[in-house]
């Protein structure tokens, strides 16, 4: 999704926690989505975690996707694209 989608359509910011294990290790994740509901949030965050490090779904666990505000966001390329803001 680029900067004019964001900023041309009102959709809602998401913040994403979790965990994923790799063997017997345990690796906690946040990730901040834009997206329309909390569905698309939990497809994404399994499809780019799974891709990024080559896990199974069944390794992967969401543990809370909850709504914020844009002022909350602390991504700092998502807070700039949902400002309007342009990088040269």
């Amino acid at each position: 999704m680029n900067r004019e989608e964001i900023t041309m359509k009102k959709y809602r910011v998401w913040r994403a926690k979790g965990e994923f294990r790799i063997l017997k290790r345990k690796y906690t994740f946040n990730k901040e989505i834009v997206a329309d509901k909390e569905s698309h949030v939990r497809e994404r965050i399994l499809s780019e975690i799974g891709s990024r490090h080559r896990l199974s779904r069944r390794y992967i666990n969401i543990l809370e996707i909850k709504e914020i505000k844009p002022q909350e966001v602390k991504d700092l390329e998502l807070r700039k694209a949902l400002s309007g803001e342009r990088t040269p």
